[in-house]
């Protein structure tokens, strides 16, 4: 519970920011692009820390890692609130991103270490509660906060949660024997040139991510230049890493066939939960003229139901076959994309709501087997490594996700709309009924001729653009449901844990 109480305040922290961004433009005087910077900025640093975080806490000390983790992002949080300028609220959210990156991987090598293999899974179901819960409230209580107060709140409010966490932590949570060991066996030099790939590579990748759509992708020489350098830097970090005799991150981990096939998954999951979480708000708000709050509202009965059924998932982990158990989490997460597919501009606000909730049915029987699995046959020593590298693969998949979606949404949006409008000539007699149709409605209310064409060819082209919008995110949860089918006989590619791998992942042997 004490671990869990900090990923709880990082995770919602970073949906409750998404809500916000245009109250703090205008409060500091920022474009909507300009704002933007202060989601991209936590996110890069976010995601460059997250790689060498299993490093980082073998170097260090897990505890004194993760407690400078929790101090650098509460102080960061109480001066993003004072921040008088944007480019100041910027530098503090690159700092916050530093400090939030560090703690989920540290989290889950405590939970690793702290529960015996069998109860691994219910320890991750506890877990995994503040990881899918808080980025369903947050849009609601982001919503609400800056409503009823301002955007410094969001921030503000993280203060006493980190001060708790840091008590807790003092008192309650110690380094095992084997990271003290390993701690003081430390004593090979740093790998610089990896460190700086990883930095320079999953920076630029991030930051490629997270501007292609607004900056049109290929079409913008910043991207291009951006991405050619991602890739030089993110290949040499592979083979550094891969080669190197005491590398930053561990990828010669992946030969062990349970790892390689969870670290899969997850990055899958990453798609999913992120691209689905943010497909549905924005259906939500720009179709359906929602307001932030109230399309939270919609979302929480599904924050509620992964709270109730991250337990269950926990005890259906320990009683079955967990590779099974993950094959009904894909299958019924893809069932649900399907089943968004009979979106509609008139549909009502509990149909949403039941919707969200199969939505995220199955995810916990993908997250916490899969969590448990990815240490199955892997030494304590490793625990740290296989952490990071886990939250790492899956922060990515949420940045490819959206990232993906979002393009995806914008193409399939132009597609559409030109498909639609290539039956709107006068040789169709549908279109000459609905026009004059709309024609004589705006003359009935007073317009001229003239003037109730032009309205009537107005409307018309809304309602194509409405049309369009619901198709382009009918056909986005399609192709979500078809690459979550197609990972079902994943999990079947693992090896179910054997007494062997349940004694050597608690360094019996």
């Amino acid at each position: 519970m004490t671990v869990t109480l900090a990923t709880f305040m990082e995770v919602l922290d970073t949906s409750i920011a998404n809500v916000a961004l245009p109250h703090i433009a205008g409060n500091l005087g920022a474009t909507a692009d300009e704002s933007t910077w202060v989601q991209t900025s936590y996110l890069v640093s976010n995601a460059i820390i997250l790689p060498m975080s299993g490093w980082l806490s073998t170097r260090i000390g897990r505890i004194r890692f993760y407690m400078m983790c929790v101090v650098l992002f509460t102080l960061s949080s109480m001066l993003c609130g004072m921040a008088a300028s944007l480019p100041m609220l910027i530098l503090f959210r690159v700092m916050q991103g530093l400090g939030g990156g560090g703690l989920g991987p540290s989290e889950q090598a405590i939970l690793a270490d702290t529960f015996s293999p069998e109860q691994r899974n219910m320890g991750f179901a506890i877990y995994g509660m503040a990881v899918v819960v808080a980025p369903a409230i947050g849009p609601t209580l982001g919503g609400w906060i800056t409503d009823n107060y301002s955007w410094h709140w969001i921030f503000f409010i993280n203060v006493p949660i980190g001060i708790l966490s840091l008590f807790l932590t003092q008192r309650v949570v110690h380094d095992p024997p084997h990271v003290l060991q390993a701690r003081r066996n430390r004593a090979e030099k740093t790998d610089y040139f990896g460190i700086t790939s990883i930095v320079i590579g999953v920076g630029l990748l991030q930051y490629v991510l997270d501007k292609g759509e607004q900056l049109e992708w290929l079409d913008s020489s910043l991207i291009r230049v951006a991405g050619g350098i991602a890739i030089v830097a993110l290949v040499a970090m592979i083979w550094r890493e891969w080669t190197h005799s005491h590398p930053i991150i561990q990828l010669r981990l992946l030969r062990n066939r349970n790892f390689a096939s969870s670290t899969l998954s997850n990055f899958t999951l990453g798609v999913v939960l992120n691209g689905s979480t943010i497909l549905i708000p924005q259906f939500l708000q720009l179709q359906l003229g929602y307001s932030a709050e109230r399309a939270g509202w919609a979302l929480s009965p599904g924050g509620i139901a992964l709270a109730v059924l991250m337990p269950v998932a926990g005890i259906l982990g320990s009683k079955f076959d967990p590779r099974k158990v993950i094959a009904v989490g894909f299958i019924l997460t893809s069932a649900s994309m399907f089943w968004m597919m009979r979106i509609s501009p008139d549909v009502d606000f509990a149909t949403i709501v039941w919707m969200r909730v199969f939505q995220v049915v199955g995810l916990p029987l993908i997250f916490i087997p899969i969590s448990t699995l990815a240490y199955v046959g892997m030494r304590q020593s490793d625990n740290n490594q296989v952490s990071g590298i886990s939250n790492f693969v899956r922060n990515l998949g949420g940045g490819v996700g959206v990232s993906f979606l979002v393009s995806y949404l914008s193409r399939h949006r132009q597609i559409s709309r030109v498909a639609l409008a290539s039956h709107l000539h006068r040789g169709n007699v549908f279109f000459d009924r609905y026009i004059s149709a709309l024609q004589q409605s705006a003359i009935n209310a007073g317009s001229s001729v003239t003037d109730a064409g032009h309205r009537s060819l107005a409307q018309l082209q809304q309602i194509v653009d409405a049309q369009a919008n619901v198709l382009a995110y009918i056909s986005a949860f399609f192709v979500l449901g078809i690459i979550v089918a197609l990972l079902v006989p994943l999990p079947f590619l693992m090896k179910r844990p054997s007494l062997e791998d349940m004694a050597a992942s608690q360094g019996m042997h």
